[in-house]
Formats: structure tokens, C-alpha cells, sequence
């Protein structure tokens, strides 16, 4: 693996903050690696909660940890009065079989860390420590938000409804920052866009009902399943008919469910996808285009379709003004060529959302593709072979530390 960029535009010689994210790197890899071996899913995240309070011991914090999850808000206090910054690190990890190989593997069968989200926790530490030794110099105060449940269960709205934007002095959270690391863009370097950076995210599920009988006779029988593969095609058709490019949104069928055996037409046939878009509007028309093509083409075939969606994330909205702020603190920190705006957003999503509907702020991207395997040999983030390269942590820890400065600082 190759270090982070150390040098910004022009060869100046690299930020002293970085330097200082550099020296505690080693142990930054040290919990993460901790945390990638033991990876829990959900809301409940005891081990991890664990391994974040010690990994916080004898800073001068205050820690409160969740009643409803096993959250971490920290909040660290400045010298003075002032300003309020919010650092989120999401805790949870995928239900997935790791077959990376890595010595540090997940030992949990059916759980892994494949999101980043051990990285992003263990940056968050890093920062932690890198900003309680300038607390002197903090005017206001900086809250972490160590968060269960992001990949499923909303940990961020119940840490939200438990407190997490609420402060001391009343006047709650002024601006909010987070970091997705991925696999998608060279190490170390930093993607920002302003507005729409990830998308809403919705959940289809349609229940195709027929009429069962003997595989060898489907002609008294009503077979779902050729039903339910019209209605797939026919969703891809709608998408690239009725919505506007420039204002997109993809349906993705990605289960289908249908019979017990190889001499049985079944009664029923189950599709289980998702919705992703990124304004209110496209939302509203494609999941009533939805429904709409599910249960006429079932109709055109004599079966009937049942389609139930579920409202999941809104999109993630970046504040312009705080995104141009982050872009100005990473170009200082990382130099110009690492600092990369993003053209277009990304159409996962994350319920950061949340945050960010209560308060000005941003999530970027932070490279972290392995330079030995290249663009080509990387598996994407959420894949069981992905690797993240451990060395943008530094970058990563540094820029969150920058951010906090520049809002209680500058």
C-alpha cells in the first residue's frame, strides 16, 4: 500500500496536521482492524461500543452512550464559548461472508465490514484525539456521533430523537460533516459536490398472485412467474420512457422468490427491489409508475400484482456554503490535485440525511483504492472481496480535524 498524497499543489511540503494524523495512524489501523474482525449488524453493537469507549479513555470528554442503540456521542468542550460542530462515524457492518483473505478478517460468519464503516470509525477516534489536545484553542465545541444502524434500522434518526443535536447551552448543532470512504477513487483523495449527494432510497416489494397446478400442464394453471419477469422487464422500460435524465432514478429488482419444486407451478411469485432518486418529485411519479406497471401488466395476463412501498432515506443534501468551506479546508490540507469535485451524486444512500435536514452540512467521499489491485481489479464498497488501503485513514483523520478547526477557529 502507498501513503496518502504528502504533498499539495506545486510540491509545498505536507500540512502539519497531516503529519500529526500520520503519527497516530498506527494505532488508527489498530482499531480498525479490531473493529473489521468483530463486525455487528444493526442497532445493537456492544463489542464495537466497547472498543470506542476504550479507545476514548483519558481524553477530556464527556461520553453519554445510547438507550435505544449502543450509540457514542462524545462532545468535546472548547476553551471558550461558541460554535458547534458535529463529526458522525457510522458503527454497523453488512451481512455478508468476507472473502478477502486479510489476516484481520472478519471471524463473524455472515457479517462484514465491507461499507468502511470500521474506517470511518476509527478516523473518527483519530480526530477525536487530534482535537482534544488543541481544545484550548476550540471556541464552542465539537459533538462525535459514533452511530449504530446505518445500513439498516435508521440509527441516525434515533440518535436524533435521543439527543444527539441537542447541546448544552440550547442552541443545538450549527454545522455537521461525514466521510464515506470508497474503493471508486484513489487513495487519499477527497470528492465534494454541493446539493444532491446521495439518494433516496425506497423499497419494493410486489406479490404477483396466480394460480397453481401441475408444471406439466401450465395451460390450467396461471404461472406467476413468467408474470413477474414481464413486470421486471417492463419497470426497466418505464425508468428509460418516463423519467427525465437529468433528474434520475433507478429501479432495481434484486430478489425474486417463487415455488418449492421443479413439478409445481406456485400460487404466488415475490419481487424484492429498491427505488433510488434524488428530488420529491421524481419520487412521487416513479412509485406511482410503479404500482401503475405492476399491477396492469399482471392484469394483461389474467394474474393480479400486490405492490407494497415502503419509504426509506431521503436524499443526501449538501449545503452549499458549508461544501465550498470543506473543498477550501481539504485543497489547504491535501493540496489540489487530491480535492476532486464530484459531477455527479452517488445514487446509494445513507441516512446522514437526517442529520442534514436539522442542520447545515456535508458528507464527502474519501478515496481509498488499494493501489496494488488498480481501478479495474477493485471489487466496489459493499462487495465480500473489497479491501479498503488502510493509508487514506490519515487523510481521513487530518480533514475531519481540519473541519472542526476552521468552524471553531477561523
Amino acid at each position: 500500500m502507498t501513503a496518502a498524497p504528502r504533498v499539495g499543489e506545486g510540491g509545498a511540503q505536507a500540512n502539519p496536521l497531516l503529519e500529526e494524523a500520520r503519527a497516530v495512524l498506527p494505532d488508527v489501523i489498530a482499531l480498525r482492524r479490531a473493529l473489521h474482525r468483530s463486525p455487528e449488524l444493526g442497532l445493537h453493537l456492544p463489542r464495537t461500543q466497547h472498543a470506542v469507549l476504550d479507545a476514548l479513555a483519558g481524553l477530556p470528554v464527556t461520553v453519554v452512550t445510547g438507550s435505544g442503540l449502543s450509540s457514542v456521542t462524545v462532545t468535546l468542550e472548547g476553551a471558550r464559548p461558541g460554535r458547534t460542530i458535529l463529526l458522525r462515524g457510522d458503527m454497523d457492518a453488512l451481512p455478508l461472508e468476507e472473502e478477502t483473505g486479510l489476516e484481520y478478517a472478519s471471524r463473524e460468519r455472515g457479517a462484514m465490514h465491507a461499507c468502511g464503516h470500521d474506517l470511518h470509525t476509527a478516523m473518527l477516534v483519530g480526530a477525536c484525539r487530534l482535537l482534544a489536545a488543541r481544545r484550548r484553542e476550540l471556541r464552542g465545541r465539537v459533538v462525535f456521533m459514533f452511530q449504530p444502524a446505518e445500513e439498516s434500522g435508521g440509527g441516525a434518526p434515533q440518535m436524533i430523537e435521543e439527543g444527539v443535536l441537542d447541546t448544552a447551552d440550547g442552541k443545538g448543532v450549527d454545522a455537521a460533516f461525514a466521510l464515506h470512504v470508497t474503493t471508486r477513487f484513489e487513495t487519499g483523495t477527497v470528492h465534494v459536490r454541493p446539493g444532491p449527494m446521495f439518494a433516496a432510497a425506497d423499497l419494493i416489494h410486489i406479490v404477483v398472485h396466480g394460480r397453481g397446478g401441475h408444471a406439466s400442464a401450465p395451460h390450467l394453471a396461471l404461472d406467476p412467474i413468467p408474470v413477474a419477469c414481464a413486470i421486471v422487464q417492463a419497470l426497466q422500460t418505464m425508468v428509460t420512457r418516463t423519467v427525465n435524465i437529468f433528474d434520475p432514478a433507478v429501479v432495481t429488482i434484486a430478489r425474486l422468490e417463487a415455488g418449492t419444486t421443479t413439478n409445481v407451478i406456485p400460487e404466488t411469485a415475490e419481487l424484492h427491489g429498491t427505488l433510488r432518486t434524488l428530488t420529491p418529485a421524481t419520487r412521487r411519479d416513479v412509485r406511482g409508475r410503479i404500482e401503475q406497471v405492476a399491477t396492469h401488466v399482471a392484469a394483461a395476463h389474467g394474474a393480479r400484482a400486490v405492490v407494497t412501498l415502503t419509504e426509506g432515506y431521503p436524499p443526501v443534501l449538501n449545503d452549499p456554503s458549508f461544501t465550498a468551506t470543506v473543498q477550501d479546508v481539504a485543497t489547504a490540507l491535501l493540496g489540489t490535485s487530491a480535492v476532486q469535485p464530484l459531477e455527479d451524486p452517488v445514487m446509494g444512500a445513507e441516512d446522514f440525511a437526517y442529520v442534514l435536514q436539522r442542520v447545515p452540512g456535508t458528507m464527502a467521499l474519501l478515496g481509498a483504492r488499494n493501489p496494488s489491485l488498480g481501478a479495474e481489479g477493485t471489487p466496489d464498497y459493499h462487495s465480500n472481496r473489497v479491501i479498503f488501503d488502510e493509508e487514506t485513514m490519515a487523510s481521513g483523520v487530518a480533514l475531519h480535524t481540519a473541519v472542526a478547526l476552521r468552524c471553531l477557529t477561523g
